[in-house]
């Protein structure tokens, strides 16, 4: 596989049409829910190895119990807190995970989320990373949908369209994944939130582990999918 970035004109416009067909199928997805940025940001924590419908439960738990601000979750005994996100699964750690984010905003922004916004983007990056239980997908999810910061975030159905569209190997850094998208794409916030989002619609879809290729939108740019057609195409023969 050539090198990614190689042709940078090629790889953009490709990833551009991606985009195009995607929002064209499923239009906009009005990411990402929530009443507030911090309630968004403990989405992005709570959604680590869970579904989205275990999170909303988890959520719904914490404004009932008046607990969706950093002060708030900094002020809750950790047991607690760990009851209230019971249905996210990973209590325990998750509990731990949003302290350690709940700590930050107050050390570091005196919990003044529009002064978190305005720090330069990969500077604020590095210390999320810094963060206990904040990877690198966290990360960029916090950064992108709460504080609407050009960041990508990149998550499995992500790497699985990349390597089928034959853009990217199956398996890299993550950082591989996101400059991919970064360093070819117009630096855009907007852009970025549907774009993610509508890679999360189509992998749920069509994009499986198990690939849906049959009336797949992509499948005249997909050569993944190409094959699957032509292999499946010959079993009926």
């Amino acid at each position: 596989m050539d090198e990614i970035g190689a042709d940078e004109v090629s790889l953009g416009d490709t990833l551009t049409t991606v985009y195009d067909v995607l929002l064209n199928r499923y239009g906009p997805q009005h990411w990402w829910p929530g009443d507030s940025p911090f309630e968004m940001m403990v989405g992005a924590v709570l959604t680590q190895a869970a579904s989205w419908t275990n999170v909303e439960k988890a959520i719904a738990n914490l404004k009932e119990a008046d607990a969706l601000s950093p002060r708030a979750i900094r002020e809750l005994e950790q047991d607690d807190l760990a009851r209230l996100v019971y249905p996210s699964g990973y209590y325990n750690a998750k509990a731990r995970k949003l302290k350690a984010l709940a700590e930050f905003i107050g050390s570091k922004f005196a919990d003044d989320i529009t002064s978190m916004a305005s720090v330069d983007t990969g500077v604020l990056r590095a210390q999320l990373l810094g963060v206990h239980g904040i990877g690198e997908e966290t990360a960029d999810d916090i950064l992108l949908y709460p504080l609407d910061k050009p960041a990508f975030v990149i998550d499995e159905y992500a790497r699985r369209l990349l390597f089928r569209l034959g853009i990217a190997p199956e398996v890299g850094p993550y950082k591989l994944y996101r400059s991919t998208f970064t360093d070819n794409l117009p630096e855009d916030t907007k852009m970025f939130a549907e774009y993610h989002a509508l890679i999360v619609r189509h992998g749920r879809e069509n994009c499986q582990k198990s690939p849906v290729c049959g009336g797949c939108c992509l499948l005249e740019i997909c050569p993944t999918g190409q094959s699957t057609e032509v292999v499946l195409h010959g079993i009926d023969d």
